[in-house]
C-alpha cells in the first residue's frame, strides 16, 4: 500500500480534481463533436488516436497532480520526480498531439493573444522553461515552494504554461504557428535535454540529502498540510516522520528521483527525435521520388 492506508479516500483520490479533469475531457469531446459540427463543419475532427492521446494525457495529469501518485510524491522524492516528469515532459506533448488545429485557433482567437506573440520565440521559450524547471530544484526554492500553498500553486501554473510554450515549438497543432523546420526541431529537443541535465546532476550526484521537505519532520508535516484535512501533525504520532514511507534511505530516494527524471527525459526525447527524424526523412524522400516534368519539345525545353 506504500503507506496510503493512513489516508482517507478523499486525500488519496482528490475527487474534486478528478471531476475537474473529467469536465476538461467532456469539453474537449463537445468542442470536437457538437460544437464543431454546428459552427465549423468544414474543420477536420480529431481522429480516434488523437482522442486516445488526449485522454491519456488527462489521466496522467490527474495521477501526477492530485491522484495517488501526487500523495506519494509528498512522501517520497522519487515519486515526486516521477510526477514532475509526467506533468511537464510527457503530458504537454500528448495534449498537443491529441488536439486539432480548430481547437487551438478557437482558444486563441482573441486579438489580445497577438500582442503576446513575441513571447513565443522558440529560444525564449526553451530558456524560460528550463530556467523555471531548474530553479524549482534548487533546495532552498523547492522547500519554500512546497511549504507555501499560494506560491506552490502559482509556481506549478508557471511550470505548466512554460512547458506548453516550449513544447508547442515542436508539436505545433496549427501549421502556420510552426517556426522551426524538422532539422531545427531535432536540435531544439537536443538542446532542451542538455539544459535539463544540470538539474538532474545536482540531484543524482549530491553527497547528502538536499531537501528538508523530505527529510526534516517539521518541514515535511508542513508540506503534508496541503494533502490532508485538519492538522497533519497526527502523522508524526502515527509514523514518526517521512522516513517511515520511504522504500530507500533519504539519499538513495533522492538519487533515484534524479535518475527517474533523467531516464524519462531521455526516453521521451529520444522517441520525439525519432518521430521528427522519421517524418523529415519520409518527406525528403517523397520530394525526391516525385515525378519530374518531361521536357516540352515545342518550347525547346
Amino acid at each position: 500500500m506504500l503507506g496510503l492506508q493512513y489516508f482517507s479516500f478523499r486525500e488519496v483520490w482528490s475527487p474534486l480534481f478528478l471531476f475537474g479533469m473529467a469536465a476538461v475531457v467532456i469539453l474537449y469531446l463537445y468542442v470536437d463533436g457538437p460544437y464543431r459540427r454546428t459552427h465549423a463543419p468544414h474543420e477536420e475532427a480529431a481522429s480516434g488516436w488523437q482522442k486516445f492521446t488526449f485522454l491519456t494525457a488527462a489521466f496522467l495529469f490527474y495521477l501526477a497532480q492530485a491522484g495517488p501518485l501526487s500523495l506519494l510524491g509528498h512522501m517520497m522524492f522519487s515519486f515526486h520526480m516521477l510526477n514532475m516528469s509526467l506533468s511537464y515532459l510527457i503530458v504537454p506533448p500528448l495534449v498537443l498531439a491529441g488536439s486539432t488545429s480548430f481547437m487551438w485557433r478557437l482558444m486563441f482567437r482573441w486579438s489580445l493573444w497577438g500582442k503576446l506573440k513575441l513571447l513565443m520565440h522558440p529560444i525564449f521559450c526553451l530558456v524560460l522553461f528550463n530556467m523555471v524547471f531548474s530553479l524549482y530544484h534548487i533546495p532552498l526554492v523547492h522547500d519554500y515552494v512546497m511549504t507555501h500553498y499560494t506560491i506552490h500553486r502559482l509556481f506549478y501554473v508557471v511550470l505548466i504554461v512554460t512547458s506548453f510554450m516550449m513544447w508547442i515549438q515542436v508539436f505545433s497543432p496549427v501549421p502556420e504557428w510552426s517556426r522551426l523546420t524538422d532539422v531545427r526541431k531535432m536540435a531544439y529537443v537536443f538542446a532542451n535535454g542538455a539544459l535539463l541535465t544540470p538539474a538532474c546532476a545536482l540531484i543524482i550526484f549530491a553527497g547528502s540529502p538536499l531537501y528538508d521537505a523530505y527529510n526534516d519532520p517539521t518541514t515535511w508535516v508542513k508540506m503534508m498540510g496541503y494533502c490532508v484535512a485538519g492538522d497533519p501533525s497526527y502523522l508524526l504520532d502515527q509514523v514518526g516522520g517521512p522516513q517511515f514511507f520511504k522504500l530507500l534511505g533519504p539519499l538513495e530516494d533522492q538519487q533515484t528521483g534524479g535518475i527517474v527524471m533523467k531516464l524519462i527525459q531521455e526516453v521521451m526525447y529520444g522517441a520525439i527525435l525519432a518521430y521528427i527524424f522519421f517524418h523529415w526523412f519520409k518527406r525528403e524522400h517523397a520530394d525526391d521520388d516525385a515525378p519530374k516534368a518531361e521536357p516540352n519539345p515545342a518550347n525547346g525545353t
